[in-house]
């Protein structure tokens, strides 16, 4: 799926609502296509790489806009947009939601502080925890980890032992993960460095697409994995996880597992897409 397919899918939801988008433009390209629908402040989210780990993309968006609402008040996150409505909408087959545009949005990185970026993910818990609405579980987390492991095929690259030793993997931790007994709440689902943006001073939270209800360890082990990919030593991981409080390091490891393998699975599933697609 092309960048320009994702442009005129989103133009086209645009016109359909009256939104002037002469100008628009792709602002980002990977997993998923964002369009600022220019000069209209709207920012369509549309979805490329990650739908094929949704039996049902409507269902999906529908949460993840709810969280969006949800937290609009708190100015904790990127809110839908509030000239239409935020969708989901479908366009050339393409599912979208639109969302505001934030002039002043800046990237995040590790100078923002160990205390300050954990202390975020705290401050974005301690909100959701009030969401009361219908999300996705462990279980349909582990479905979609496993619809998206049946994508993959044997290549020069991937032997069929790995893709098998990669699907043991994630049922390895049924027992300890995604049948055990945890107490849950709405989750962002991909709470990561890269989700995270500044905006005068604030901290503030974007693509809510994986929201689901599970326990907070989810959250905290990717974005922990996240702090050490772009460059934190143990001490910053540490000092994060102290602002953060109230969960040990051990408490964390099996969940530390399901990033890893999902983020394996996804790595062999985006190169073979990318690969097709050349």
């Amino acid at each position: 799926m092309s960048d320009r397919q994702a442009l005129a899918a989103a133009c086209a939801v645009a016109a359909e609502l009256g939104l002037p988008c002469e100008r628009a433009a792709v602002i980002s390209s990977g997993s998923n296509v964002l369009v600022h629908l220019r000069p209209a402040p709207v920012v369509a989210r549309v979805m490329t790489g990650t739908v094929v780990l949704h039996e049902d993309p409507r269902r999906w968006l529908e949460h993840e806009v709810a969280v969006l609402r949800f937290l609009a008040p708190s100015g904790l996150a990127v809110a839908p947009s509030p000239l239409v409505d935020p969708g989901p909408y479908r366009s050339d087959g393409l599912w979208m939601t639109l969302c505001e545009w934030v002039e002043d949005l800046g990237a995040t990185d590790l100078e923002g502080g160990a205390e300050r970026l954990g202390g975020a993910l705290r401050e974005l818990h301690d909100e959701l925890s009030g969401f009361a609405g219908e999300l996705p579980d462990l279980v349909d987390l582990r479905d979609d980890v496993l619809r998206l492991h049946r994508q993959l095929r044997p290549t020069a690259d991937l032997s069929a032992e790995r893709i098998e030793a990669l699907r043991a993997r994630v049922h390895e931790l049924d027992e300890t993960v995604f049948g055990a007994s945890w107490p849950v709440q709405a989750l962002h689902g991909d709470a990561s460095l890269s989700n995270l943006f500044s905006r005068a001073g604030r901290l503030v939270w974007n693509d809510f697409e994986d929201t689901f209800r599970g326990p907070v360890h989810w959250d905290l082990a990717g974005y922990l994995m996240s702090l050490e990919f772009r460059g934190a030593d143990p001490a910053f991981v540490a000092a994060a996880l102290d602002a953060y409080g109230g969960i040990e390091a051990a408490e964390l490891a099996p969940f530390t597992a399901v990033h890893e393998v999902y983020g394996e699975i996804w790595g062999a599933y985006d190169a073979q897409r990318r690969s097709s697609a050349m």
